[in-house]
């Protein structure tokens, strides 16, 4: 805990963001990428077992999937600290993403453009929900690059949902995705406030 000029305890600010996005996306490496902690992470071996609900088509590598969440934290300056809560992209782990949402600040939703389509189900939810998010492409090596209109047309979104392109292996990428985020969920806050635009 903090010290303020009067000797008085300075409580950090505590705000929940959720990183979401389809199976294999890169959840939990930009959890593990930008935390400042070790990442509590519930990843499990893909076993035969899941191949008829698992699809791994444009990530056959991948080995392991997330069963509940990631968690990780990252300050922000001496008042600010975030916790990232990673949600589970399988269909069947969903009826978990209500617990995860209560009390978030805003989300990211992490996308692949090689399976761009399995966003749609986050960014329903979190429309739904009316908790401000933005999206996040993550750049694979060797992958063709979409520009944002392209993405933007691609997903359906309104122009007032940012677009960022990020590296979520790299801490200063995400860094700079949430970075962004809050500053969007502050915009939203100061133009509900002015009552210049009506934000749900």
């Amino acid at each position: 805990m903090l010290s303020g000029p009067s000797d008085r305890p300075i409580v950090p600010t505590a705000i929940k963001i959720l990183i979401a996005g389809g199976f294999g996306v890169g959840k939990t490496t930009l959890v593990g990428a930008v935390s400042e902690i070790l990442p509590l992470s519930t990843e499990e071996i893909l076993t035969d077992a899941g191949a008829g609900s698992d699809d791994v088509s444009g990530v056959e590598s991948k080995q392991t999937t997330t069963v509940a969440m990631d968690f990780g934290r990252i300050s922000i300056g001496e008042g600010v600290v975030l916790y990232l809560f990673g949600t589970p992209g399988q269909d069947r782990f969903w009826f978990l993403w209500d617990e995860l949402a209560l009390g978030a600040l805003g989300a990211i939703v992490l996308a692949d453009t090689r399976r761009l389509a399995d966003c749609f189900p986050s960014i329903d939810y979190f429309e739904r929900q009316r908790t401000p998010f933005l999206v996040a492409v993550n750049c694979f090596d060797g992958d063709q690059r979409f520009e944002e209109r392209s993405v933007r047309e691609a997903l359906d979104l309104d122009q007032d949902v940012p677009i960022v392109f990020c590296d979520a292996r790299n801490r200063e990428s995400a860094k700079r995705v949430l970075v962004s985020l809050v500053e969007h969920v502050l915009l939203r806050q100061t133009k509900r406030a002015s009552g210049r635009v009506a934000v749900p």
